[in-house]
């Protein structure tokens, strides 16, 4: 038996493998894209919860780009939402000479919050 074999009906080669023949398939390239916190935490939701999903974006080639996307929308939506909070709370540089703690404090209070927002629309919505 041949190692390999093409089907001209269906422009597939395929492996000998056992005993059967197992189409020679292989996923498009994806440029590689760095992915930061919020896009791992996004496709940690999609495996875990969203396998159709993640199945569709992996052999359409699109995952890193997707996930990429995700990650600069959620840093966007983090960094504009801890600005608008501190701007409502009163959170200022003048705070931040005066009693550096007090600002530690509520810029913290701040950051956990606007986490817990990002995540709940966005990351595992």
């Amino acid at each position: 038996m041949d190692k390999y074999i093409y089907d001209k009906n269906n422009g597939l080669w395929y492996e000998l493998q056992g005993d059967y023949y197992i189409p020679c398939l292989t996923l498009p390239a994806e440029k590689g894209t760095p992915i930061g916190i919020w896009g791992q935490r996004h496709l940690r939701c999609l495996k875990e919860y969203h396998r159709v999903t993640y199945t569709n974006l992996l052999t359409s080639g699109s995952l890193n780009a997707y996930l990429a996307d995700i990650d600069e929308q959620a840093k966007n939506m983090f960094f504009r939402l801890v600005k608008e909070y501190a701007d409502r709370q009163g959170v200022t540089e003048q705070l931040k000479a005066d009693k550096p703690l007090e600002w530690v404090q509520k810029m913290n209070n701040i950051c956990n919050a606007v986490e817990e927002v990002v995540n709940t629309e966005l990351i595992y919505a």
